[in-house]
């Protein structure tokens, strides 16, 4: 298996990328892209299956494109992780390691995620079997994912096994009504169309959030979505925080889009050992929640902290490892890019009654300076969890200067991670390394490393 999830053929010294196979299947292969040194393909008929095989559960597997794993076993799934971590820090880092931990494989392998986002479409996609049988539907408006490499074309979803079923039951409620009622799905090409997304978020405590995203541009059309929202909190007492975005532009982002409280309050909580996190409709927060609370305990088990210790929490988010972390700290201080994430971070350690941390917004690289560690104090630890382009160098020259006694890196890139840490490699040493499975039946993973002045 490769890193991006897919699985390696060889002919001669070609090697060949196929997705939605297993090591072990004996295939035709389709050359669908050809480079110098590799080429991808597409597994065009089965001769014999390996049996290292597992029967995927999923209607919509191999054309959502979401959780191209299910074909093995998760065993296996996690086994090809660890050797992913262990490759990569190995070949890219080039650095002395220790033992590697074995991975942390998820409790739950379904029902997993706390959000997922659903895209409207009037144009549905159609499958290879759908169109080879000439299938006419009445209906060709769609709610469920993006087709990957179509952004104007979706694929609908019946049932996913990602998050709770009530996600589910609302998405397919919303459509029949949607369907019933002759409401538009939008056309992405021309921007035409009331219904365009949709966002499920379920948490810990059992609070559910729902966004329905749309765009309106006349004053019946407000009247008309009004309706199908009155129609939503009628059918699902259970939601907590039933929301709307009105959204003109061209593009799905939401993050300079005002949200609006239809029913309910405007954010949920997560909870972890007692802390309560408030997660509003634009605040990130890991998918997994039950992962995350792992993930998150070793980072503080491998930053060792006795009470004493400054820490400085790079990437910070909306504060969660930094107020998860605040008890057994001396002072945590958090940095982060969004502003609306740092005020997140400021109202969670409110909510938690913690005194002693402190946040910042800006680019990590235009933040982290020498002059703010000669104001705020030389960290004796830093946990830094960037997003998957890695640490920048000017952040990696600063945490060299700064000289904390120990880092504790978090990565959903193994790749990236080895980079930065043979870039630390000179003062540094690796003392432990503990991946964690946070997506099962994908190829993504987590990787928790610590590290000491040498």
């Amino acid at each position: 298996m490769a890193a991006e999830g897919k699985a390696i053929a060889k002919v001669n010294d070609l090697v060949i990328f196929v997705p939605y196979v297993v090591p072990g299947d004996v295939v035709d292969l389709q050359i669908k892209r050809k480079k110098n040194k590799y080429a991808e393909a597409e597994a065009v008929k089965f001769h014999e299956l390996s049996p290292n095989r597992a029967v995927p559960f999923c209607q919509h597997y191999g054309v959502c494109g979401g959780c191209k794993w299910q074909v093995l076993p998760y065993p296996e799934q996690i086994r090809y992780k660890q050797k992913q971590v262990e490759d990569n820090l190995r070949r890219i880092g080039k650095i002395e390691l220790p033992e590697i931990s074995p991975i942390l494989g998820s409790a739950k392998t379904e029902w997993y995620r706390n959000k997922l986002e659903f895209t409207f479409s009037n144009k549905r996609w159609l499958t290879n079997e759908e169109v080879r049988q000439d299938v006419k539907y009445d209906q060709m408006n769609a709610v469920g994912f993006h087709i990957p490499g179509a952004f104007d074309k979706v694929l609908a979803i019946e049932k996913c096994w990602l998050q709770d079923d009530i996600s589910n039951r609302i998405r397919n409620a919303i459509r029949d009504y949607a369907y019933e009622h002759d409401y538009s799905f939008i056309n992405l090409r021309t921007q035409e169309g009331m219904l365009r997304n949709m966002i499920v978020r379920t948490s810990s405590t059992g609070e559910l959030m729902v966004i329905v995203i749309c765009r309106i541009t006349e004053e019946h059309e407000m009247a008309l979505f009004k309706q199908l929202l009155q129609f939503v909190a009628d059918s699902f007492p259970e939601i907590t925080s039933l929301l709307y975005i009105i959204n003109n532009k061209c593009n799905d982002t939401i993050n300079d889009l005002d949200v609006h409280v239809f029913k309910g309050k405007d954010h949920i909580f997560e909870e972890m050992e007692g802390l309560r996190f408030k997660v509003g409709p634009k605040s990130f927060y890991q998918t997994n929640s039950e992962q995350a609370y792992n993930l998150y305990k070793i980072a503080r088990d491998f930053a060792g902290l006795t009470g004493n210790e400054l820490v400085y929490d790079l990437y910070t988010g909306t504060g969660t490892i930094a107020n998860f972390v605040s008890r057994q700290a001396r002072q945590v201080i958090g940095i982060e890019y969004v502003p609306e994430a740092i005020e997140d971070a400021k109202v969670n350690a409110e909510i938690n009654d913690i005194k002693n941390t402190l946040f910042y917004a800006g680019d990590m690289k235009d933040m982290l300076t020498q002059d703010f560690i000669n104001q705020h104090g030389r960290p004796d630890v830093i946990i830094t969890d960037p997003p998957r382009a890695g640490m920048h160098q000017d952040v990696v020259d600063v945490i060299l200067f700064a000289e904390p006694k120990r880092i504790v890196y978090v990565s959903c890139n193994p790749a990236t991670q080895a980079r930065d840490l043979q870039l630390l490699d000179g003062k540094y040493k690796v003392k432990a390394v503990q991946p964690v499975d946070m997506f099962p039946h994908t190829h993504h993973v987590e990787n928790v490393v610590l590290l000491e002045l040498r």
